[in-house]
């Protein structure tokens, strides 16, 4: 692809040379001979530069007052000043207002050549990262979050206004698999932060040691096996996002120090004499009742408080089943399209099914069924055969949680293996009337066993 570079020179001869030779070096090179001429390319024919040489005095103005004004106009290009009135002060202020660098003439056309190459990599990742980060945008619209039940609606609204305001932290609430990350990505990439990084996080599949180091780095030799300086997360998501998925896993030492780096906007890598500064917007989320938690002690009740600033909860997919009805359509295209199937009539015996079932692992079981399906389709047909639902006369959603002495439950990876185990300890009491005694008789096990998990999952 040619690229634009944009000249700016009043000098007939030095415009000329630049023009020529670098039009044989493969660039569309436009010459402007003033600030006003270069002015009208730029808001008015909209050449795009990937990269601008510019003369640092021009008849009509100076070149820095230039870019300063041009800078929200302009995408992704990078600046070269020449100028044979050198001077610090302006070399300085050039540098400062993202000038890539500030030569004087006469400068040697080899030397340039250099320059003007390594300026046009850092100009084309810099449009790259940008149009990407548009892409996420459109992906990640509140319109991502799909649905016409109230409860989606009014999540909708919250992520619109939530992502119109620069909020320092939120927690995503709601079981397993209603599409926590999600929402984490639309606030992201909807935001302000949008152009910056997002870091995420799983703090319940890492240890305390490592997920301490992960989060705040270490210096070289800080423990056994720190060979180097490693950025921690929340140091590589400075100007950006730290989603931290399962916090309610993390342990309460650690949570003190998070919340210290929240409140100081300041971190020390384990091992480091010096506190790094960063600015990290935070977004957490959980399965669990994190207020339930904290009233207990098992969760900080001053990190709640602060990463509490706003919350949004995620209806589970049984309470807005009718958002099934934009959900099918939606998988069953997005499985055509990655395993080249044409699957495009759904049976009404299929729609009962679906619609009958108690969904324990929400959005991410429901996924899973139709991606199973899909992949299994010999033709237009939605294959019946391959849902592997139970049963609509034996459905937990037919009489509360589950029958007299059954639970069902997804063996499709929706819901992790403590998600399996508090569901089932609940509905166990639940069945019981919240007897421990026959609680644990129904399940097999001790008193004691049974209350140590009831603490463990703070039912």
């Amino acid at each position: 692809m040619i690229e634009t570079l944009l000249v700016i020179e009043d000098e007939k001869l030095l415009g000329a040379e630049l023009s020529r030779h670098y039009q044989n070096s493969g660039w569309e090179v436009v010459w402007a001979t003033s600030l006003a001429e270069a002015k009208e390319l730029l808001i008015k024919k909209k050449i795009g530069p990937l990269l601008i040489i510019s003369d640092m005095n021009l008849p009509d103005g100076n070149a820095l007052d230039f870019m300063e004004a041009m800078k929200n106009n302009i995408n992704y290009a990078e600046w070269l000043f020449l100028t044979g009135y050198g001077s610090v002060p302006d070399s300085v202020r050039a540098l400062r207002l993202g000038a890539y660098d500030f030569l004087e003439k006469p400068c040697d056309l080899d030397h340039l050549d250099l320059i003007v190459a390594s300026a046009a990599r850092g100009a084309t990742i810099q449009r790259r990262i940008g149009e990407q980060t548009k892409t996420r945008h459109i992906r990640y619209s509140p319109e991502a979050y799909v649905g016409h039940s109230p409860q989606a609606q009014a999540v909708r609204n919250l992520l619109s206004k939530l992502t119109a305001v620069p909020f320092s932290a939120l927690i995503i609430g709601g079981e397993t698999g209603t599409g926590k990350g999600l929402i984490a990505r639309i606030l992201h990439y909807g935001g302000p932060r949008a152009s910056q990084p997002m870091i995420e996080v799983n703090c319940a599949a890492l240890p305390r040691e490592l997920l301490e180091s992960e989060l705040f780095g270490h210096e070289a030799g800080a423990f056994t096996g720190a060979a180097g300086r490693h950025r921690g997360l929340l140091e590589q998501a400075n100007g950006g996002t730290l989603f931290m998925d399962e916090i309610g896993e993390m342990p309460l030492d650690l949570q003190a120090k998070l919340l210290k780096a929240i409140e100081d906007h300041k971190i020390r890598r384990l091992g480091g004499e010096k506190e790094v500064a960063v600015d990290v917007q935070i977004i957490a989320a959980s399965n669990r009742d994190l207020e339930k938690m904290a009233q207990t002690g098992s969760f900080r009740a001053d990190l709640y408080h602060r990463l509490g600033v706003f919350k949004v909860m995620l209806p589970p997919l049984r309470e807005a089943i009718e958002d099934l009805d934009e959900l099918i359509p939606l998988f069953v295209a997005e499985y055509n399209a990655k395993a080249g199937r044409r699957v495009s009539a759904i049976p009404a015996t299929v729609w009962k099914k679906l619609k009958a079932h108690y969904w324990p692992g929400n959005v991410r079981e429901l996924r899973n069924v139709i991606e199973r399906c899909v992949l299994f389709a010999d033709g237009e047909i939605f294959p019946e055969q391959w849902l592997n639902l139970p049963k609509q006369e034996d459905n937990p959603a037919t009489n509360g949680l589950s029958s007299e002495n059954s639970i069902y439950l997804p063996l499709d990876g929706s819901m992790a293996l403590d998600d399996i185990d508090c569901y089932i300890i609940k509905t166990a009491l639940e069945q019981s009337g919240n007897n421990l005694v026959a609680a644990a008789r129904a399940l097999g096990t001790t008193r004691e066993t049974l209350r140590y998990r009831v603490r463990k999952y703070n039912l």
